[in-house]
């Protein structure tokens, strides 16, 4: 099952397409949906999980929490929706691509995808931008 909560004002539209999608890349990737909770949240929000539980001291737009057993996906994946809208300006991107780019992020993270080497970066972009194409709602 994959829920969607809010910790702000933010309202996911069209949960059930975004679900299912999700759901789809998991299969697609090779695993077994088990319990997926995404929380979108604010920076202070997610800052306060950053510092908590990663002793990083930094702003972030995503942060997930592995619960996997086997290849079964769980987990919590915590987005702050105002570092993804802060990325929209940048990249001159809309809202929906952009939060559809750190949703799949969050799910890739779980499948095994790592982004901390130049290789590693690629591959995890690759493979988003495979995804979010895939993405009826887009």
């Amino acid at each position: 099952m994959i829920s969607f909560d809010t910790q702000n004002e933010f309202m996911l539209e069209s949960p059930l397409e975004w679900a299912s999608w999700l759901e789809d890349v998991l299969v697609q990737e090779g695993f077994t949906l088990g319990e997926l909770c995404y929380v979108f949240c604010s920076d202070a929000y997610l800052l306060d999980l950053n510092q908590k539980f990663l002793s990083h001291d930094t702003l972030t737009d995503i942060i997930t929490f592995d619960y996997n057993v086997g290849k079964t996906i769980n987990g919590e994946v915590y987005i702050s929706t105002e570092r993804v809208a802060e990325n929209c300006a940048q990249y001159k991107v809309p809202m929906t691509h952009e939060l559809a780019r750190v949703v799949v992020h969050g799910v890739l993270h779980l499948c095994g995808y790592k982004d901390k080497s130049e290789e590693e970066l690629a591959l995890m972009r690759q493979r988003e931008d495979f995804w979010i194409s895939k993405f009826k709602t887009l």
